[in-house]
């Protein structure tokens, strides 16, 4: 589904430009009129292009005037290109101003469509989401996947700090490190005033655990202290790899304090397979017609390739639930790809036992996910798992209604920011079911051809779960079929 967005196309070709003149006070100003020599009959100006040439020193009024009564003599022609050239300075910078203002009493009178209708200043709310260059997304995976965790509110105010870092690197040449400095001893006042209540929170068996992290949090090799020393000697490569090590440790105390669903999912699903956590799956993909995978650095050629999924059942845990109970039958083994400039799809799998899970959705700012419907991102709504993040993987539309995902058929996105708004959102965001993102493999996902299949041998799992209907819980399960 793709949202257009529509603004009047004028066909007149209208530029102009300004230039300062040293020890002139005067306004210059020139039109050029080519014929049309698509009416019918000799132009009214004539068959040679029309030129105007006008000055002023004092009476800047009188040209404005003047101009606008040809504009107005002009206004019946449909197509033209016009250049107009505006060398001034001192008053006359002022006249330029009011030269503009008549320039667009002049396209309005000959447009056939009036300024009325412009609207990109005031765009709908859809326009200003997907074509808002502000808008926010998860530009990775891990990303995304630590921005789910449902965490408590200080832990996310410590992620949140540190994550600006991230954006303010993106800042060429002169970098604020005094504002990277500034977030960095937010978090660890966040972190060390609400110590007790970061960790109280954790379970009981998980706390030594918990302590450990909080301690290599503060003062560990990869924690904050050592990254407010890489700000200071303001190198930013440091700076970039301390602050990584610091929200990975800060996504291990997060996934810690969540340690299942934060909300009771509604009672007419509870018939499906569920995940309540996270889960890892480890696919491996191997070449239908004997071609090889570019070689890993230093490496050979390879007649297979290995992509590692992390499933979300934060958010999506009917439709995790699903697909980890379909990996751990072996449903995949075998599964044929098919490839479109944006999508890895499997093919839709009718002779195996999925179920028809309803579109699962969770908005960004809501504590429970949404059924069977869309969300209206022409309204403001975004989905806390974006698909928009190259390697997203989601489930496709059930061929009966697209209120349910396919029992079977999933696709890796292949996000492209050229198919995308100004503002990096996927014309077809909140439209699927998103239930994980390509973590290890991203670069094996362009490789992969029509008729390439996955191939699975065995799996495991490093922590005891049920893995059968009705529920398919663990904090953190790891499926690998190699």
């Amino acid at each position: 589904m793709a949202f257009t967005l529509s603004s009047p196309i004028l066909s007149h070709k209208l530029s102009f430009c300004s230039s300062t003149a040293p020890r002139h006070t005067l306004l210059s100003t020139h039109f050029t009129f080519p014929p049309d020599s698509s009416r019918h009959g000799p132009p009214r100006f004539g068959i040679a292009p029309l030129k105007l040439h006008c000055k002023s020193t004092k009476d800047d009024t009188r040209v404005v005037l003047f101009i606008f009564l040809v504009m107005q003599e002009l206004a019946s022609w449909h197509s033209f290109p016009t250049k107009l050239y505006i060398p001034t300075v001192g008053h006359g910078t002022e006249t330029v101003k009011t030269l503009i203002a008549a320039i667009l009493i002049f396209v309005q009178i000959s447009s056939p469509l009036c300024l009325i209708g412009w609207e990109f200043w005031s765009s709908p709310p859809a326009n200003a989401v997907l074509y808002s260059p502000d808008t926010k997304v998860p530009r990775t995976g891990e990303l995304a996947l630590r921005r789910a965790i449902p965490a408590n509110t200080n832990m996310k105010a410590i992620q949140a700090s540190l994550e600006d870092i991230s954006f303010l690197l993106r800042i060429p040449q002169r970098k604020p490190y005094g504002t990277m400095e500034s977030n960095v001893k937010k978090a660890l006042k966040i972190a060390m005033d609400e110590k007790d209540y970061l960790l109280g929170s954790l379970p009981a068996d998980l706390k030594e655990k918990g302590s450990t992290l909080y301690a290599s949090l503060i003062d560990g090799k990869g924690g904050l202290q050592t990254l407010l020393k890489y700000i200071k000697e303001q190198d930013p490569d440091k700076v970039s790899i301390g602050l990584q090590s610091s929200l990975d440790t800060v996504a291990e105390l997060e996934l810690l304090q969540a340690p299942g669903l934060s909300f009771l999912l509604p009672e007419q699903y509870l018939k499906y397979p569920r995940l309540a956590g996270r889960g890892t799956v480890e696919l491996t993909i191997e070449k239908g017609d004997g071609s090889t995978f570019s070689p890993e650095a230093g490496g050979e050629q390879r007649k297979t390739a290995t992509i590692q999924v992390v499933l979300d059942g934060y958010s999506a845990p009917l439709t995790a639930g699903n697909y980890a109970k379909l990996v751990i039958d072996g449903a995949y083994d075998g599964a044929r790809l098919s490839c479109t400039d944006q999508a890895v799809l499997t093919d839709n799998g009718l002779d195996k036992n999925g179920y028809a899970i309803p579109l699962e959705i969770m908005p960004s700012g809501q504590f429970e996910p949404l059924y069977r419907t869309t969300l209206s991102v022409q309204d403001g709504e975004l989905p806390v798992l974006p698909l928009s993040v190259y390697g997203a993987v989601a489930m496709a539309h059930s061929e009966d209604s697209e209120e349910y995902s396919a029992p079977y058929q999933f696709f890796f996105y292949l996000y492209d920011k050229r198919n995308a708004g100004l503002g990096g959102l996927s014309f077809d965001e909140g439209q699927f079911s998103v239930f994980g993102y390509t973590t290890v493999g991203r670069d094996i996902l362009p490789q992969i051809k029509t008729g390439d299949r996955i191939t699975f041998h065995d799996w495991e799992q490093n922590r005891e779960t049920s893995a059968l209907p009705p529920q398919l819980s663990c904090n953190h399960c790891l499926y690998r079929q190699s």
